[in-house]
C-alpha cells in the first residue's frame, strides 16, 4: 500500500491535459533524436524507490505514444501509460502532450501536485522544455512560477513555486547504474522549489506562518540516448516542514525518498 509520502512524491509532478481545440494550427514533428515521438513508440521501466528507512519497493511502467492530440490548437504526441505508473518520469508524461519545436522537446498540459491528501494542486504548463538538443553545459532550458491556493482539511494552504529545466551536460558514453551502456547521452535536469505558508487568526489577528520555507523539493536527472529515448532517471524528494506551536497540519512533517528508473525494453521509430 503506498504511504502518503510516497503519492507525494510518485504523483508530485504526474501530467494530465487540460485544454484540446480543433484548430490545427501547429506541428508536433515525429521525431527528434534524443527522444523519437513517432506514434507506437513505446518504452518499458522498472523502477526502484528507496525511502529515508533504507526499505525498497520495485514496480514496473510502459510509456508509450499514443498518436496526436490537439492542445491550444497545436499537435502534440499524447503519451499514455498502460496503467498509473509508479516512476517519476513516466508519471509526468502520462496523458501528456509533447512536440518537437525545432531542437527542443515541449510539454503542455497541467502539473497536478498530489499530497497524498486525496485533493490534487493543479499547476498549468505551457511549453515547458524539457530537452534540447546542441544546449551548452548548465543551460537553463525553462522556468515557471507562481502562486495558488487550496484549503485542505480545513487549513488554508498558499503555494509559491518554481519549475525549472537545465540541460546538464552531453555524454558520449554513458553506463547506466544496471550496467548498460548507451551512447550519445544528453542529461537533464528537473528542479521543483516549492515554498507554503498558511494565515491563521491568533488573538483575534491574521497571521501568515511559513509551513514550508523555500527549497528544492523534486531534483530529477534524466539521461536520453539518441534514437532511444529516456534510458535512465535519477529522483531525490526530500522536504522539510517548519514545527508550528499548537497547529498539527495534514502533511507528513518531513519526508525523504530516492528512486532510480531504468530502461527494459523499447521501440524507438
Amino acid at each position: 500500500m503506498k504511504t502518503n509520502f510516497l503519492k507525494f512524491s510518485i504523483l508530485l509532478f504526474a501530467v494530465v491535459i487540460s485544454s484540446c481545440s480543433s484548430d490545427d494550427s501547429g506541428s508536433s514533428g515525429d521525431t527528434t533524436t534524443n527522444l523519437p515521438l513517432a506514434s507506437g513508440n513505446y518504452w518499458t521501466y522498472d523502477v526502484e524507490n528507496e525511502d529515508a528507512t533504507g526499505g525498497i519497493t520495485s514496480g514496473r511502467d510502459s510509456l508509450f505514444v499514443n498518436g496526436d492530440i490537439l492542445i491550444s490548437g497545436v499537435t502534440h504526441k499524447k503519451m499514455e501509460t498502460l496503467a498509473l505508473p509508479n516512476g517519476f518520469y513516466s508519471s509526468t508524461l502520462r496523458n501528456n502532450g509533447l512536440r518537437v519545436d525545432g531542437n527542443t522537446v515541449k510539454i503542455s498540459g497541467t502539473a497536478s501536485y498530489d499530497l497524498g491528501l486525496g485533493t490534487p494542486i493543479n499547476l498549468a504548463i505551457t511549453d515547458f522544455i524539457i530537452l534540447k538538443e546542441n544546449a551548452t553545459a548548465n543551460e537553463q532550458l525553462s522556468t515557471i512560477n507562481g502562486t495558488l491556493s487550496q484549503t485542505i482539511s480545513g487549513y488554508p494552504l498558499d503555494f509559491t513555486y518554481v519549475l525549472k529545466s537545465y540541460n546538464v551536460t552531453e555524454l558520449a558514453s554513458f553506463t547506466s547504474p544496471n550496467g548498460e551502456v548507451y551512447e550519445d547521452v544528453i542529461k537533464t535536469k528537473v528542479v521543483l522549489n516549492l515554498k507554503i505558508t498558511t494565515t491563521q487568526n491568533l488573538g483575534g489577528f491574521p497571521v501568515t506562518i511559513t509551513v514550508l520555507a523555500p527549497q528544492d523539493v523534486i531534483t530529477s536527472y534524466q539521461h536520453y540516448s539518441k534514437d532511444i529515448g529516456m534510458v535512465y532517471t535519477d529522483t531525490n524528494i526530500t522536504y522539510e516542514l517548519q514545527s508550528i506551536p499548537g497547529v498539527t497540519l495534514p502533511i507528513p512533517s518531513s519526508g525523504s525518498q530516492s528512486q532510480e528508473e531504468f530502461l527494459d525494453t523499447y521501440l524507438a521509430n
